[in-house]
Order: structure tokens, then C-alpha cells, then sequence
């Protein structure tokens, strides 16, 4: 039997549907977590408890595991999880991206750089430390611009500012949010820069695949209909497939393919996200990880497979080329977090799960939980689900469940 180590934050929404997966395939899963698992003690082969930012003695405890239950491969699921998947890798000689690879998605500042000088479209960057003085930069740069944090996802902390007085507004705030504790655990190194470029305008698409030995296999291109324009910048809605036409369909392709190229990636999941305008593709951001969130339940390949069975089945070594996406429109909202307090909760639910093409109503904050929304908070209030004959039609009811939906939020 095929052994995996599946390294997921307790945080994270996606055990559930990897530990899925692994049972659809007769996979034998261990999970390893930045907390004891509550079975641990009377199930010790089958968890890891692993400290993600100190990954030498992770790396130890993986080895340890290693020599009396032997892996066939290590899987990184979120952000925090992909660098260390990358080192126990290579120390145990399974398949994996280079550490230095894995490495620069990480850092928005390294991934902007070699991007840039790999010839990609490229805005005007640099970067700054959080303890320099807002006032001076803020008269050199060109506007519109957008600030961010070097090492936090989910546009946590972007902030566009067309002004020297928002940038300086904007720099503050993104120093209170890196300076928030559990941010700061984040990324040692980076966690002190603040990266600023200038603004690209235009329409924005993500672009989801798996790499095979440094081949690029497309998986779905995700319209998102809502703008994007800031001053956060707060995603909502995927939609697949792409209503653009095919050449610019393969431009998307081609332009994923040259960045994963730039950084060095070879294999496993890659989640991309880029800008559209009359200049071409400008790649914003590219994870080497699959889409975050719940967000891979919109899509669903032959034969009931999810993208979850489809990223196990190529990290145990089979063949996935001929494997592809259902012909079915989909589509996910990630509902935002409309404002600060705490959340008592969210009325007609079922309501919304009876419009046409919804499948699915899932909230995944509970009741009496804080909440922030964006660009200080970087969790989404849950995720509606949709299918049909037409990306429109699953556009317009995912808009119409959205609308049934009443929050209520206590200041």
C-alpha cells in the first residue's frame, strides 16, 4: 500500500476532503500538523505533530517516521506547509521542487524578481521595511500603487493607495496587521518587508494545474466577475470555464507555464493568479499549491475524481495526463466578511441552497466568532457552490443564493 504524509495546519479547511481521497484510493494518509491530533496517542502511525517554522527538527521527526514506515511521497496543502514538504523531500530523496523554488512563491518580493528578469510583464516594484518612514517613499512612487506584505496570502494586507496620503494610511495599516502575532510566526525572514508596485488595471483570472516532470496540465481558468480594483481587494467569485476566447485562453496557459519556469517549479499543484489588459498578461501571484480554501469543490474530473484524488494520484507516481474536467460549468463564492464584530448567525441558509443550480451552502465560521474582514482578517465567512449548462447561469445563481443570505454580525 502507498503511504503519503499529508502536512495540513489544524486551521485549514481541507483535511476532510484530502483524508477523502486518500480513502477513494487506498492510500494509507498520515497527518502531519501543527498540533496534536486528538487520536495521536492511541493511533501514533498514523500523525505527526511537526512544528512548521522550525523545519530541521520537523525534518528529523519525518526521518525518524521514514526509517520504520517507509513514504511514497509528502504533500504540502497550504502555504505554511509548502517549504517544509519541499525539505523533507529532497532529505528523503522522494519527488519534490526544489526548496529555492518553493521558496520564492513565498516571498512576493523574490517571486516579483525573477519573474521580472525572466522577461514576464512586469510592474515597477520594490520594497521597503516596515520600520522606514512612510513619507519618504510615498513621494517617490508613481500612483496608483498597491502595498502588501511580502508573506501573507489570501489578499490580506493588499491595500491600493492613489495618493502620498493613502500610502501612508496604507503603510500603517499594513504594519499593524504584520505586527499581529500569529502573523509574525508567519515568515521570520520577511515578515519585516513591505512590497510596493505600481497598480496593474484590468480583469483578473486564476489559472489551476498540475505539473508533470516540468509540463504544465491544465485543470481549469477561473473568471472572476466581480472587480478587483481596491482599495482591498476582496475575492468573491470563480467562475469556470473561461468566457474569454481560446487564444487568449492559451496566452493564460503560456504565461503560467513561463512563470513556473522563472521560479523553477517541476511538479506537484500550481495556483496561479493574473491580470488581463490591451498590454497582455501580467502574472500577479503563483503558489506552488492547489486552490485554497473549499474552493476545489467547484471542480470535479471523470468518474467523480476531485482535485484532491487528482493531486494524490500524481504524487504516488500515476499517470494522470488523460484525466480531465467535467464538461459542466462550475463555480464557488467565497463569501466575504461584510464587517467587524462578532458573528451570531447567518439566516436562510436553506433558502439559498433551493436556488436553481446551487449545490452547496457551507459556512465555516461558527457562531460567536470574531470577525475581520479584509485587508485585516483572512477568512472568508464560508463558500456557495454551483453547477450548470452555462458559466452565466452558475454566475447568476450564485449571485441570487448570496442575496437570500441575511448575516448577522454584533458589533
Amino acid at each position: 500500500m502507498k503511504r503519503v504524509l499529508i502536512l495540513i495546519p489544524t486551521a485549514s479547511y481541507r483535511a476532510h476532503d484530502f483524508m477523502a481521497a486518500a480513502n477513494r484510493l487506498n492510500i494509507e494518509v498520515i497527518i502531519g500538523s501543527d498540533r496534536r491530533q486528538a487520536l495521536s496517542k492511541l493511533l501514533p502511525d498514523f500523525s505527526l505533530a511537526l512544528n512548521f517554522l522550525k523545519p530541521e527538527s520537523s525534518i528529523k521527526k519525518i526521518q525518524e517516521f521514514c526509517r520504520r514506515e517507509p513514504l511514497s511521497a509528502i504533500v504540502g496543502v497550504d502555504e505554511e506547509t509548502v517549504i517544509l514538504a519541499a525539505m523533507a523531500s529532497e532529505a528523503l530523496e522522494l519527488p519534490h521542487n526544489s526548496v529555492s523554488s518553493v521558496s520564492a512563491t513565498r516571498n512576493k518580493y523574490l517571486m516579483r524578481r525573477e519573474m521580472a528578469e525572466a522577461g514576464l510583464l512586469s510592474p515597477r516594484f520594490r520594497v521597503i521595511s516596515s520600520d522606514s518612514n512612510p513619507k519618504g517613499p510615498a513621494a517617490e512612487v508613481e500612483y496608483p500603487c498597491v502595498l502588501k506584505p511580502t508573506f501573507l496570502s489570501a489578499s490580506q494586507g493588499v491595500i491600493r493607495a492613489d495618493s502620498q496620503g493613502q500610502f501612508v494610511g496604507a503603510f500603517k495599516q499594513i504594519v499593524e496587521i504584520i505586527s499581529v502575532p500569529s502573523n509574525r510566526k508567519k515568515s521570520p525572514e520577511t515578515r519585516d518587508q513591505i512590497l510596493i508596485e505600481d497598480y496593474i488595471p484590468g480583469t483578473e483570472v486564476a489559472a489551476e494545474g498540475i505539473l508533470m516532470n516540468g509540463e504544465f496540465k491544465l485543470i481549469a481558468i477561473f473568471d472572476k466577475p466581480d472587480p478587483l480594483e481596491g482599495p482591498y481587494f476582496i475575492e468573491t467569485i470563480y467562475i469556470t470555464p473561461s468566457r474569454y476566447p481560446k487564444g487568449v485562453k492559451d496566452e493564460i496557459v503560456q504565461t503560467t507555464l513561463d512563470a513556473v519556469r522563472a521560479l523553477g517549479l517541476t511538479t506537484g499543484p500550481v495556483h496561479a493568479e493574473m491580470r488581463i489588459n490591451e498590454r497582455g498578461i501580467w502574472m500577479l501571484e503563483i503558489a506552488a499549491r492547489s486552490i485554497g480554501g473549499l474552493c476545489s469543490r467547484a471542480l470535479r474530473f471523470s468518474n467523480g475524481i476531485s482535485l484532491e484524488e487528482l493531486i494524490l494520484r500524481h504524487a504516488i507516481g500515476d499517470d494522470i495526463s488523460q484525466i480531465e474536467r467535467e464538461e459542466k460549468a462550475s463555480g464557488v463564492m467565497m463569501m466575504p466578511v461584510p464587517k467587524a464584530g462578532i458573528l451570531k448567525e447567518v439566516k436562510n441558509i436553506e433558502g439559498a441552497k433551493q436556488m436553481p443550480g446551487i449545490e452547496n451552502v457551507v459556512i465555516t465560521i461558527a457562531p460567536e466568532q470574531k470577525l475581520d474582514p479584509l485587508p485585516f482578517g483572512s477568512r472568508y465567512l464560508g463558500f456557495i457552490f454551483a453547477r450548470g449548462e452555462s458559466p452565466g447561469f452558475v454566475e447568476t445563481s450564485i449571485r441570487d443564493a448570496y442575496r437570500r443570505l441575511e448575516v448577522v454580525i454584533q458589533p
